[in-house]
């Protein structure tokens, strides 16, 4: 299986494109799971945090295809991360690096390999796309990767307390995880502070909470409403955890 991760969107034609590229390369018959093109925008950082919460549902062997690129064309490396075996295919800008350093056992590999043409601004297309597609198939691409030590971009592996998704409900994900908060906490967004529920149905309707959500983060929701509207809320807002 491979598992699109992208800020390309879905409105344009590179989620397509991709996937046109990833057929050729591959099997015909290879699935490919679109698992969120809404990134925020060139976030990096906010991306290897959602990254490192959704993997969390899918089995080894899965080949994620992750970019959120926006040093395209310039020197940062091409990198295949395996981490509790699940393989990532993407560019080594921190990206990954959130699930590498959080798996037990982890491999790193460059891509050296380069296509016939490769453009300077579409490297998923180009270069992503083909390398995952082999090792989808089980043709590990030997001649294409170098063993690496390990990244060359890192970020830090703790808890990022700021909004890093918001949800087409506007329902405001963090980087934290829910399991790291004590149950009794309040989280400051502003000048609000928000109480946390266990489900939607424990706040009255209108009314903002924070709960663990279903991978794992701690989410700012409001029952029956918008908690990005109603606490202005966007990725990169920051949240602070009180009480």
């Amino acid at each position: 299986m491979i598992v699109l991760f992208t800020d390309f969107g879905i409105d344009d034609p590179y989620v397509g494109q991709m996937k046109a590229a990833l057929l050729r390369a591959g099997r015909r018959d290879m699935p490919i799971v679109d698992l969120l093109h809404r990134v925020p925008d060139f976030a990096a950082r906010a991306g290897a945090h959602l990254l490192a919460a959704l993997q969390s549902t899918f089995d080894r062997g899965s080949v994620f295809l992750a970019v959120v690129d926006p040093g395209v064309g310039s020197d940062r490396q091409a990198v295949v991360v395996e981490a509790d075996g699940k393989y990532y295919v993407g560019p080594d800008n921190g990206l990954l690096s959130v699930v590498a350093a959080r798996a037990r056992e982890r491999r790193y590999w460059r891509i050296v390999w380069q296509p016939e043409w490769l453009s300077t601004s579409f490297h998923g297309r180009d270069l992503f796309a083909p390398v995952a597609a082999r090792i989808a198939a089980g043709d590990w691409p030997a001649g294409w990767l170098a063993a690496s030590d390990g990244l060359q971009q890192t970020l830090p592996v703790d808890d990022l307390a700021e909004i890093i998704y918001v949800d087409h409900y506007g329902n405001a994900m963090t980087g934290m995880r829910a399991a790291n908060l004590p149950q009794q906490a309040r989280l400051r967004l502003g000048r609000r502070h928000v109480p946390r529920a266990r489900v939607f149905a424990e706040a009255a309707a209108g009314e903002a909470f924070w709960y663990g959500n279903s991978i794992g983060l701690a989410e700012i929701a409001v029952n029956r409403g918008s908690a990005a509207s109603l606490l202005l809320l966007a990725p990169g807002s920051p949240v602070e955890v009180v009480g």
